[in-house]
């Protein structure tokens, strides 16, 4: 299913663009910022809204695991 291919690539680059977020905070402020806190804090959520939606693709099967064989 391509849609769900661009659907991961654009949460991959949220997730990206939150780190980068929280990596800009923290240079300009410092570890005494609250936004630093809140971009990490929303990358941690996008990460594992991924990881959810990727598990329940899988579980309704509309994607199939693929590569490497499990040797049996």
């Amino acid at each position: 299913m391509p849609c769900m291919k661009y659907l991961v690539l654009l949460a991959f680059v949220a997730i990206v663009g939150s780190l980068g977020t929280a990596l800009y905070f923290m240079l300009r402020q410092g570890s005494k910022g609250n936004r630093m806190v809140l971009a990490l804090g929303m990358r941690v959520g996008l990460s594992i809204l991924l990881f959810l939606c990727i598990l329940l693709a899988w579980k309704l099967g509309l994607i199939q695991p693929t590569g490497i064989a499990s040797g049996r």
